[in-house]
């Protein structure tokens, strides 16, 4: 089996960790799922943070400065049936399906103190994320009241590492090292303002990237901005 199931069903495959994830297949991974029937639909959502700045010049109010986008959450829905209608095998009930769903995507693992990572495979589709909620609905039922067709709905977080994810969004802190690509029009000290909030600190990002004309900054090329530690003002 690829990347993905049978008869191209979606796989979802759980990992210990970020980077397994990221280079692991089905022989990598702790455990696999493979979907009773591909959703028919999923949701990718967006979060843009913004935290309000002091008042403008010539404003009159706070401005909303931007921070950074968070990973994608996707939400999928996965049927579950024990009727046998589907894959021509009936069984008593949906609840050993769920259960071992849970187990696989919501149990806490001993080893690595914490749930697992997870590749979602899906065609030419590849998604990597963690679980961050579950919702399951129980649709139909045995004449006693046992389960025989639910419906899971998941969110997944895409996973980015963290030093990958600091650089692209080359989020505003003193504290973490950044990189920037220079666009047309950037300076120096516009940058060193957008990322320690203060430009005097040009000649240091200058030396550290051994410019030697800090004035003529090649659109496309990397800057490195390492960690700047500040002093205190004197009172």
């Amino acid at each position: 089996m690829g990347l993905y199931g049978k008869h191209g069903k979606m796989l979802i495959l759980a990992f210990a960790d970020s980077q397994t994830a990221e280079r692991g297949g089905e022989l990598e991974a702790a455990a696999a799922i493979e979907v009773l029937i591909n959703p028919e639909a999923y949701t990718v959502e967006y979060q843009i943070k913004f935290s309000e700045s002091g008042q403008g010049h010539g404003t009159s109010g706070k401005q909303l400065k931007y921070e950074c986008t968070e990973p994608a959450d996707m939400s999928f829905e996965f049927l579950f049936d024990s009727t046998g209608i589907i894959d021509d095998k009936p069984r008593v009930s949906v609840a050993d399906d769920i259960k071992n769903f849970r187990k696989v995507l919501v149990d806490y693992q001993g080893d690595s103190h914490e749930p697992r990572h997870f590749k979602l495979a899906w065609g030419d589709t590849i998604f990597i994320g963690r679980v961050t909620a579950v919702s399951i609905t129980y649709k139909l039922f045995n004449s006693d009241g046992t389960p025989i067709r639910a419906t899971a709905k998941v969110t997944f977080k895409s996973s980015i590492e963290e030093e990958k994810r600091a650089a692209k969004e080359a989020k505003k802190s003193p504290d973490l090292t950044h990189v920037r690509k220079v666009k047309a029009g950037d300076t120096l000290p516009q940058l060193c303002f957008e990322i320690y909030g203060d430009p005097k600190y040009y000649l240091q990002v200058a030396g550290a990237n051994e410019l030697t004309n800090f004035r003529q900054l090649t659109p496309g090329m990397d800057l490195l901005f390492p960690p700047i530690a500040k002093t205190a003002p004197v009172s």
